[in-house]
This record gives structure tokens, sequence and C-alpha cells, in this order.
């Protein structure tokens, strides 16, 4: 439970209408049926006409929303709504964080170094030459493979193999497929996400990198010698070819695949589903198979 000027303190709000003397108690989605005046919640300027059918509760919104108040409601104006909304939930709502502790499960090479406030879970493998830095947090069931270099306040879900050998295969003098040797790493920077079920494989050579912010979904694969750069999203089910690059701010759709040896430039859109197969051009859409330029942003 938290005062409602404790929330507006926080907020900073453009304009607050209503009562200020309330207690919440909790979070909820939208929702005109709710009759709790002790719970707060947002609207996005696309349902901004629900508003006015609101019958209690506390509504983070636009200034868009100053239009369909009512005298039953109190009304958070800011210029973010979701991230207002997001920033009240980790300030008030989510319980702390348990304290990082490494579990005694996991397996870590003696080799391996580790900063100061690191979760390791169970059941997770660290091996040989790999380094981890100060508050990291890396779930359960992960494999951490060899001179993996994961950098600080990163996190790390869980059932992730990180570092393991890609695809890359040439055929022998007779016939037969041989997997090239991968002595290269994956070096992850500061403040990196990612999610759970996801393969990121360690370069032949150099290394594949995930630059600051990166944040990478469930269920991603991320081939050798990649490198994503800052502030990058990678949605779930997407595949990134070998030796591709993603430039910074870049949004990569749900299933989306991008071709080996390729570019996707600056804050630059790649569509659901789509499939690139050729370079994207920095501040551009492109959607559909094979991926064409929709417009520019």
């Amino acid at each position: 439970m938290i005062a409602l000027t404790e929330i507006l303190k926080k907020t900073n709000p453009i304009k607050f209408i209503g009562n200020d003397t309330i207690m919440i108690r909790g979070v909820i989605s939208l929702d005109i049926k709710n009759e709790r005046s002790d719970v707060i919640y947002w609207c996005n300027d696309k349902n901004i006409n629900t508003l006015s059918a609101c019958k209690a509760g506390t509504i983070i919104c636009s200034i868009k929303g100053e239009e369909y108040v009512n005298s039953f409601c109190n009304y958070i104006i800011v210029e973010n709504p979701r991230l207002v909304f997001s920033q009240i939930l980790k300030d008030f709502f989510i319980p702390k964080e348990k304290e990082y502790t490494i579990s005694p499960k996991a397996n870590i090479h003696p080799s391996v170094k580790i900063g100061k406030g690191v979760f390791v879970g169970d059941n997770t493998v660290i091996e040989e030459g790999c380094i981890v830095g100060d508050n990291t947090y890396i779930g359960h069931n992960n494999s951490i493979l060899t001179q993996t270099s994961i950098g600080s306040h990163v996190k790390i879900g869980h059932n992730n193999t990180i570092g393991g050998v890609g695809f890359g295969y040439e055929k022998n003098e007779q016939g037969n497929y041989e997997v090239l040797p991968h002595i290269g790493n994956v070096v992850i920077h500061d403040k990196v996400e990612i999610g759970n079920n996801t393969c990121i494989d360690r370069a032949v050579l150099g290394s594949t990198v995930l630059h600051t912010h990166a944040k990478i979904d469930n269920l991603v694969h991320i081939a050798h010698g990649v490198v994503i750069e800052e502030n990058t999203l990678i949605i779930a089910h997407a595949m990134i070819g070998g030796s591709t690059t993603i430039g910074k701010n870049v949004w990569v759709a749900p299933g989306a695949l991008v071709i080996n040896k390729t570019t996707v430039g600056d804050n630059s859109l790649v569509g659901m589903g789509a499939v690139v197969v050729k370079k994207v051009d920095a501040n551009t859409i492109v959607a559909g198979n094979p991926a064409k330029f929709l417009k520019n942003i």
C-alpha cells in the first residue's frame, strides 16, 4: 500500500486531476468495469476514448485524456503513460530482488572470474576462461561455454546456450561435410538482457558481440560472428545469420529471418516474419518475403 502523493512525487506529472489523498493498494489493466478506487492503471492513446466509461481508480494517461475525465477517477497526465506505469511498478510494486547468490548446484570452472553481487542459478554450467561482471543475473539451466565474456548488470534468463559452436561446415575431399573449428567467443556488454531458450553461437574467429542495452527475447538464434549494436531488440523466434551486423536502435520483429553476412542499418525496423536477403538501409522499415522497403522512419 502506497500513498498516491508518493507516486505523484516520483512521476512528476504534467498535471493531476482528482483526489490525491487516497492510498493505492494494487495495479490492474485498463478495465472499464473496475469499481475499486485503490488501484492504478494506464491507458494508451489508442484506447483513450474508453476513459469516459471508467468508474474508479487512478489512471495514467497522456494529455489527450483530459477530454474524457469524469468525477469518479483520478488522472495522472504524463508524456509517456506506459513508461511511467512501468516505473511505478518497479518503484512500488515489484518485490525486492533476493540477495544475489551462486547456487551450490551450479558447475563453475575454477578459472572463471566472477564479479560482485552475481546470481547464478541451479544447474548452470560456466566453462573455463569465462568472465562475469558485477551485479549480473544468470538464471537456471544455462550453458555458458568457454571464453564467454559477460559484462555488468546483465540479465540472462533460463535454459540458454551461449558460446556453442555454430553451424559452419565445409566439404572435404571425399565430399563429406566437416565442421569449421570455432575458436572465437561471445562477448556480452553491460546491461544486455537475454530471455529464455535462446542460442548465441561463438564466432569462428573473433567474437559474436552483443553491445550495451541490447535486448534478446525468448527462442532467438544468433549465429556465429554476429554483431548486435546498442539498444537493439531482437524478438521471439527471430534468426540472425552468421557474420551479420544489426545496427543501433533496431527492432527485429517476431519470426524475422536475416541472411548471413548482411547489414541492418541503425534505427530500422524489420517486420514480423520478414525474410531479409539483402542490406537494410538505416531509418527504414522492411517487411515481407523477401523483405522489401516500405517506408522511411
